[in-house]
């Protein structure tokens, strides 16, 4: 079962409403459409969660990339960074708090802004009302953002190299490629679920992805928030009900279900990019000790999967500094520049 972490910041009603609809939709033949079992393949079993890795595994993969745990230097004298982030979005929530962790053991304070949306959020950090973003997709999903604001944001590093945007169902759903989606359309109620009205990938689903395979007139794509879209996911595994939802790599769900990503032959979700910390403008200039810490963070798979698995899943809401301070322990050599004491 999803954790309470992911739930307790969005409306409980928006999740309840999307999943109502998708499986209301998915289950019925009522109109000759259909039935949930033609939609199934015949041998699957039902999706369910599966035991998480265990991340003090991770540790051993990073001793050629890492330099020796270091101790803090000297405290910067409690200058504030004001560091915004969208909750929902478990890649920005476990990099906030990993920076939270890193940079307070520099002496910074770090003022912690939780944001709805990405609009907002690039719109304080270009306004100067936010110093730091954690998880920025400038090269497609957020693109957008950066042609309006990028003049006024400061990159200050990749920490991840192969984000990619996808469109998936259980392994038990028997569809393999978005070019089949036209002819399922029954299977899911024309509907496919998806998460922020805002964010880049449900911009990148409903004007690429949908016109690229002619999916107007069969799907509409049901926006409610990355917990709605996660509970609806949840329940129809738990169900073994047929569902296709909008997600991303790298993201919790792949460690807990049994997932398939849909094949992209128009290549309509985009190429791998990487994920960013972006300050807004002068920031390396202001803070060049925080600046010096954020670019030597570097992450694979395997050390981001267990970051982002340790905040989300083995800890509740609240928890979050705990969780990193685990984290820390199992992984002293994660990246070069990581601060242990």
């Amino acid at each position: 079962m999803i954790k309470r972490h992911n739930l307790v910041r969005t409306s409980a009603a928006v999740g309840a409403l999307a999943l109502a609809v998708s499986l209301a939709a998915c289950t019925g033949d009522d109109d000759g459409g259909q039935a949930a079992d033609d939609c199934i393949v015949d041998d699957a079993n039902a999706s369910a969660p599966v035991q998480q890795p265990e991340s003090n595994a991770v540790a051993a993969s990073h001793t050629s990339q890492a330099a020796s745990a270091q101790k803090a230097p000297a405290a910067v004298d409690g200058e504030t960074i004001k560091l915004g982030f969208i909750p929902s979005w478990t890649d920005g929530l476990s990099t906030a708090y990993l920076l939270e962790d890193q940079l307070g053991k520099l002496g910074y304070n770090v003022e912690m802004t939780e944001l709805t949306d990405a609009g907002p959020l690039y719109a304080g950090l270009a306004g100067g009302d936010v110093d730091l973003y954690p998880s920025a997709w400038n090269e497609s999903t957020h693109a957008s953002y950066m042609e309006e604001y990028g003049d006024s944001l400061e990159d200050l590093g990749a920490y991840y190299d192969n984000a990619v945007l996808t469109i998936t169902v259980p392994s038990y759903v028997d569809v393999d490629s978005m070019d089949e989606l036209a002819d399922k359309a029954d299977c899911f109620g024309g509907e496919i679920i998806g998460i922020e009205p805002g964010a880049g990938l449900t911009e990148t689903t409903q004007d690429s992805m949908i016109p690229a395979y002619g999916l107007e007139d069969a799907y509409e794509l049901t926006t409610s928030s990355t917990a709605g879209m996660t509970t609806s996911l949840d329940e129809a595994i738990n169900n073994e009900e047929p569902i296709v939802v909008t997600l991303w790599r790298p993201f919790w769900p792949y460690g807990s279900y049994d997932l398939k990503d849909l094949e992209d032959p128009e290549g309509a979700m985009g190429e791998p990019e990487a994920l960013h910390f972006l300050g807004r403008d002068g920031f390396a200039e202001d803070f060049p000790e925080a600046a010096e810490l954020i670019a030597g963070i570097k992450l694979d798979d395997n050390s981001y999967g267990s970051l982002e698995d340790t905040v989300v899943n083995q800890f509740e809401d609240g928890d979050e500094p705990a969780a990193i301070d685990q984290w820390v322990e199992e992984n002293p050599e994660a990246f070069e520049t990581l601060v242990t004491e």
